[in-house]
């Protein structure tokens, strides 16, 4: 028989004097199955069993956080000291964030089956660190001192001392509240190509619904009149959430997702932009200002650049919420642009964003790391197994690798100017580039609408005008001598190029770039499993063969390789990096692959031909031909 269990509606409310009358009940023990909850176990966040959370109250321990009021010069991020203060240390005790402050039973999902009993806290802390982080005498003192980055994510904060560790956490204090001065500002522009070549997307975030607040973008060239073009909104609920953690203990609110289409703009044109909401009393909030620069016309003769690089995640600059060292990458890689912003003109990240991994708090997290990139350049994104695969949601791979997300934190949180953004497949153009960005997550294979579009992708760009074909996907379709690749003999994602190789070879497909391998892999030229050139640096004349890169060291743990390699394998690199691609004309390519740890070039080739090479006859790509005169 189940027993029957009595809750009280007694909110956990942080404040510096009267907290403790709120947490005089004791907590329910529960069980829970912990696969449903934890995710694919990638998320550090996922380490914690909040669910488990006992009542553990200590009048002796202190935990107090300042400033309490946040970015009130207009800032986006603030840098928060907490004092500790704990007449009964130990080695475990840690220091959760959360947000909102109040946190209680009531952000529970619904019981069903997964629970014997509810449990009082519900919601995961959007981040973490141990109390002797930065002390460790602390458990000799009782005493310590951290230092926590605190961004605006449209509510307020808490810090909680917990003991226990993170598998049986008992709460012993709760700080006082914080929060910044307009938590619903708008916030972490993210720039991004329209259908067409004349037109870029602003998408931002903010907490006001279009029922408080009417978004747009003021915009215009420098020293000109700007003008204002509105923006859609959108959100997501819980309930789009197809499974735990996502839909349980990771679900935070993501707060309204704008969007504004700046269009008719002029080639290779500097503009300046801010996103603005108009509230009902007719007053203004705005954000910072930005600008960027305008793509070229499609077949434009002008230096181009572009930055490539896929599965950089999120890390946290406060050192919060390191475990295993999985994404030690992720910061380098993305200080290292920043450092080259004004050296590049696009960004394709090429899927696995923050491995939020169903905590959406880190997207908030991710899209603030990575904002001086995306508010300057545009930052265009594929769909990984860390954002779209869960069982029985019509991803093609029936894995729980996106912890109950199924895509709709990256569709929403950014735009692709796809038909379908549920299917992540698109093409654009930047000057004499044309690329096709393809979605591993879903089938590919002949006879597929994927396919089709990939092959209509691919034949539909004038190579006079764009001579530089790039395809790109998350997974690789193509070709790595990655270790679980070798084991599987095929060096590739299982049924990967069977299908394409051949639109690669037909099209003339120049380069074709994969992440989800995490390290750097370059081929020959290869059609067939088969080198169709014999060198490695400077390719010039016709184009034989399509040359595969694994370009997944963005930031996530690297991958090893297999001991066997490859006659198509170049180079290979165990290390965290991106590529860059500059075209100085319909002529000449340049190709360069950084390591996120210097920003030096550790591998290059150049690609040197004219229009009647990407025209010539070579194997299984030739026209047919008549012998009539």
């Amino acid at each position: 028989m189940k027993e029957t269990v009595h809750h009280f509606p007694v909110n956990i409310v942080a404040t510096s004097s009267a907290v403790l009358v709120f947490w005089l009940l004791c907590f329910a023990n529960l069980t829970f199955v912990q696969a449903d909850i934890h995710g694919a176990g990638e998320q550090a966040l996922a380490k914690i069993d909040i669910y488990k959370a006992t009542l553990a109250l200590d009048g002796s321990a202190l935990i107090t956080a300042y400033p309490r009021i946040l970015g009130s010069l207009g800032e986006d991020s603030e840098w928060i000291t907490v004092n500790i203060m704990n007449e009964k240390p130990s080695a475990d005790d840690w220091v959760g964030v959360f947000s909102p402050a109040n946190f209680n039973a009531s952000t529970c999902p619904p019981q069903d089956d997964q629970w014997q009993e509810s449990p009082y806290i519900c919601t995961a802390p959007i981040k973490y660190k141990y109390a002797n982080h930065s002390n460790p005498e602390y458990t000799k003192t009782g005493k310590g001192t951290l230092r926590f980055l605190l961004i605006n994510q449209r509510a307020d904060f808490a810090f909680v001392l917990f003991s226990g560790g993170l598998s049986y956490p008992k709460l012993v204090s709760v700080s006082n509240k914080l929060q910044f001065s307009n938590p619903k500002a708008p916030v972490y522009p993210r720039l991004a190509h329209g259908k067409s070549w004349d037109e870029m997307t602003v998408t931002w975030t903010s907490g006001y619904n279009i029922d408080e607040a009417v978004p747009f973008v003021e915009w215009g060239m420098k020293g000109e009149t700007p003008k204002r073009s509105p923006a859609g909104t959108l959100t997501f609920k819980q309930n789009s959430m197809c499974g735990s953690p996502a839909r349980t203990v990771g679900w935070r609110d993501p707060g309204f997702i704008h969007t504004s289409f700046l269009k008719d703009l002029w080639p290779n044109t500097v503009y300046t932009y801010r996103m603005g909401h108009i509230l009902s009393d007719g007053s203004y909030v705005w954000s910072k200002v930005f600008s960027f620069k305008s793509s070229p016309y499609p077949g434009q003769d002008s230096l181009q650049r572009v930055i490539i690089f896929g599965d950089m995640g999120k890390a946290e600059r406060d050192g919060s919420n390191e475990y295993s060292d999985y994404q030690p990458g992720s910061l380098n890689t993305t200080d290292q642009l920043i450092k080259d912003l004004d050296n590049f003109d696009i960004v394709f990240h090429i899927g696995d964003l923050p491995y939020a991994n169903g905590y959406i708090s880190q997207w908030d997290q991710f899209t603030a790391q990575v904002q001086p990139i995306t508010s300057t350049v545009p930052y265009m994104i594929a769909s990984g197994n860390h954002e779209r695969d869960w069982p029985n949601s019509g991803s093609f791979y029936d894995t729980s690798d996106s912890g109950g997300e199924c895509g709709v934190p990256a569709e929403t949180m950014y735009y692709v100017p796809a038909e379908n953004r549920a299917k992540f497949w698109y093409s654009t153009d930047y000057g004499m580039f044309h690329f096709c960005i393809a979605d591993s997550e879903h089938d590919w294979r002949e006879g597929t609408e994927q396919y089709k579009f990939i092959e209509k992708c691919l034949a539909s760009v004038d190579r006079q005008k764009q001579p530089w074909l790039i395809f790109s996907a998350h997974r690789v379709l193509g070709y790595s001598s990655n270790s679980w690749y070798g084991l599987e003999g095929a060096f590739e994602e299982p049924m990967g190029r069977e299908s394409l190789q051949k639109l690669w070879q037909k099209y003339r497909v120049d380069i074709a770039f994969f992440g989800h391998v995490h390290n750097y892999e370059r081929t020959c030229p290869v059609y067939q499993n088969q080198c169709v050139s014999k060198e490695k640096h400077h390719y010039s004349g016709t184009m034989n063969g399509t040359i595969h890169v694994v370009v997944g060291g963005g930031g996530s743990h690297l991958s090893e390789y297999s001991s066997v390699i490859p006659n198509w394998s170049i180079y290979r690199d165990y290390d965290f990096g991106f590529v860059k691609l500059t075209a100085f004309n319909h002529s000449s390519l340049l190709f360069e692959y950084k390591k996120s740890s210097d920003g030096k070039v550790y591998d290059s080739f150049t690609i040197s031909r004219d229009y009647r090479d990407v025209l010539a006859c070579v194997h299984d790509s030739c026209p047919a031909t008549t012998l009539a005169t």
